[in-house]
């Protein structure tokens, strides 16, 4: 038996029978059903404003984009300006700078949007304000696709501080840049040591991502390669075997000593545990909700991919931002989109009471990194 320490483990003597009830629940539905739990539906409700059917047809809907994505993006070669889902007719569309491109794109199931930059141009400029040193006032920087233009976000206290604006001039001269502001500085999601929450290690308190075969894959800044790794009582899960931080924001955990994986994401007995089936990534505009050990499950949308996030502790590449709320202690935890993967949570600003935003490390690029494989239902 391969054995590892999920976070749904960490509910003392509950999550068998939930999980098992779950999966037979998920085995007898219809193919033509999202793949999503009770508790999705409920905090796709409470956190997007939907009702069930709303949730439930968004689901299918944004499967359906996810699917289109590749077929639109060969479709449209080198012209490729990038791709979102739009919310309100429920189809992604993909930006092209030739507009000969447009009929075979649409062909491939995705509406059209003319642009002027490619999204090779637009990744260019982007690398060009990721090899700037970037002040602690500069939030982080994406490119746009549906503005057809890379983001920079500055905090708004700090927008007259001299080196924001030397930062902000000097992307300006690397392509199409536009300035944003961002009420915080982005921070990571770790807290101190309390009791009954995931794992711990020195004294630092972060959630399990997901179950991948041998261990779990969680945040990169709440520990370092060999540091041990103990669950909810205490006990030994086992050690980090690779960690990354700055630059990324991703790690992974062997386990023992009694625990085992399964591919599940926990509810925290106020919504159902979700199964965890594959990895497909959610396209910007998506919907997209999170577990963690501290505030548990809240959604919002996928906002932007590829963010550069300049935390104090130095810049971290290849984010995923989303409008998802977290608070200190949810570092690490999962982000899933149905019933599919999309990260782990890096770190954000604001709260889960005034609101905010969230990062997460996708999770291909850690499965990838260290040769990991997801498991799944």
């Amino acid at each position: 038996m391969v054995r590892t320490g999920l976070s749904a483990l960490l509910i003392i003597g509950t999550w068998a029978t939930a999980g098992l009830t779950q999966a037979s629940a998920a085995d007898t539905r219809s193919s033509s059903e999202p793949q999503a739990s009770a508790g999705i539906l409920t905090a796709m409700q409470r956190d997007l404003g939907l009702t069930k059917s709303q949730a439930e047809a968004r689901l299918t809907a944004e499967k359906a984009a996810t699917a289109v994505e590749g077929p639109a993006r060969s479709a449209a070669g080198t012209s490729f300006g990038g791709s979102w889902y739009d919310a309100d007719n429920e189809r992604l569309t993909v930006a092209v700078t030739d507009s000969a491109k447009a009929g075979a794109v649409r062909a491939a199931g995705a509406d059209v949007r003319i642009v002027g930059h490619t999204a090779r141009e637009l990744d260019s400029v982007k690398s060009r304000l990721d090899a700037l040193s970037a002040p602690s006032g500069v939030s982080s920087w994406h490119v746009d696709p549906e503005a057809n233009t890379v983001v920079v976000n500055v905090v708004a206290s700090e927008q007259g501080d001299n080196d924001v604006r030397a930062f902000v001039a000097k992307a300006r001269k690397a392509g199409p840049v536009t300035v944003k502001q961002t009420a915080e500085a982005p921070q990571t999601f770790a807290a101190g040591t309390v009791g009954g929450d995931p794992y711990y290690t020195g004294n630092v308190r972060c959630s399990i991502g997901f179950s991948v075969h041998g261990g779990f894959v969680t945040a990169g800044h709440c520990g370092q390669a060999g540091g041990a790794v103990r669950g909810w009582d205490g006990s030994a899960i086992g050690n980090f075997q690779g960690s990354s931080f700055p630059d990324n924001d991703y790690a992974w955990v062997n386990v023992g000593s009694g625990w085992w994986t399964v591919p599940v994401v926990l509810g925290w007995g106020t919504v159902s545990d979700q199964l965890v089936r594959g990895s497909n990534e959610a396209p910007i505009g998506a919907s997209i909700c999170r577990s963690g050990s501290t505030t548990h499950w809240h959604c919002g949308n996928v906002l932007a991919k590829n963010e550069t996030v300049n935390y104090s502790q130095g810049a971290v590449h290849q984010m995923t931002k989303t409008s998802v709320c977290a608070e200190g202690g949810d570092s690490g935890g999962s982000f899933i989109s149905g019933d599919q993967a999309q990260g782990v949570t890096s770190g954000g600003w604001g709260n889960c009471s005034s609101g905010g935003e969230t990062w997460h490390q996708p999770i291909n690029e850690i499965l990838n990194r260290y040769g990991l494989t997801l498991h799944t239902a």
